[in-house]
C-alpha cells in the first residue's frame, strides 16, 4: 500500500476533509483527518491497521509484546486492529477530570506494549499514554499511527511507525486566515 492508495482510501470513506477547524490542539488548520470515518469500515479498519503492523515488523524487531494501549477515544479501534494483527490482548486510557488515566485495565511492570493512535499532530495523547504505561513499570515497544499530522516531526523515544506523514497547513488560532475572513470553524473531533 503505498502513500496515494492510503490517500485515496482516506478520502473515500470521508476521513480526509476539507473546511475550516479547530485541533484537539488548538491549532487551526483548512484540512482534517476525521479517522473515525475510515474506522467505521472493519474490513478497510483492519487492513490499514495490518499495513502499519507489517511496516513495523519490516523495519524493526521489537520483540515480545503483551498488548497495545491506545488513548480513548480515537485510538480504540486502532489499537483493536493493532492487537488483532499482532494476536494480542488491547487496553485503553480514558479521560478523567481531564487527564488520562487507566480505569478499566491494569498495566503490570516488565509487560511490553505497542501504543497506537488514529491521528497525532503534535503527539500530546501519545505521550499521556507512554507515560501512564511508564508509570505502571511497563514498557513501551513501539508506537504506531495512522496518520502524522506533524511530517515526522513529533518525537517520541521509541520507534515510531504511521501510514501517512503529512503537514497540512495549521495555524495558531491568532493567526489564522480563516478566522481573520470570518469562516467559522467547527471542532469536529478524531
Amino acid at each position: 500500500m503505498n502513500e496515494q492508495d492510503i490517500l485515496k482510501v482516506l478520502a473515500d470513506t470521508g476521513a480526509l476533509l476539507s473546511g475550516h477547524f479547530q485541533l484537539r490542539s488548538g491549532l487551526h488548520s483548512d484540512r482534517f483527518f476525521q479517522c473515525a470515518n475510515v474506522l467505521r469500515f472493519p474490513r478497510i479498519a483492519g487492513e490499514l491497521c495490518a499495513e502499519l503492523v507489517k511496516r513495523m515488523n519490516e523495519a524493526t524487531d521489537i520483540g515480545k509484546v503483551d498488548g497495545v494501549i491506545s488513548p480513548a477515544l480515537g485510538g480504540i479501534l486502532v489499537g483493536h486492529e493493532v492487537a488483532r494483527a499482532l494476536d494480542t490482548k488491547c487496553v485503553f486510557a480514558e479521560k478523567q477530570d481531564g487527564q488520562l488515566v487507566m480505569r478499566r485495565f491494569t498495566l503490570k511492570p516488565g509487560e511490553r506494549y505497542v501504543v497506537a493512535e488514529d491521528v497525532i499532530t503534535r503527539g500530546g495523547r501519545v505521550q499521556e499514554t507512554i507515560d501512564i504505561v511508564k508509570a505502571a513499570g511497563a514498557e513501551v515497544a513501539a508506537v504506531l499511527v495512522l496518520v502524522d499530522r506533524s511530517a515526522g516531526n513529533a518525537h517520541f523515544d521509541y520507534p515510531t511507525f504511521s501510514l501517512l506523514k503529512m503537514a497540512p497547513q495549521v495555524w495558531e488560532p491568532d493567526a489564522c486566515p480563516l478566522c481573520a475572513k470570518h469562516e467559522p470553524f467547527v471542532h469536529p473531533g478524531s
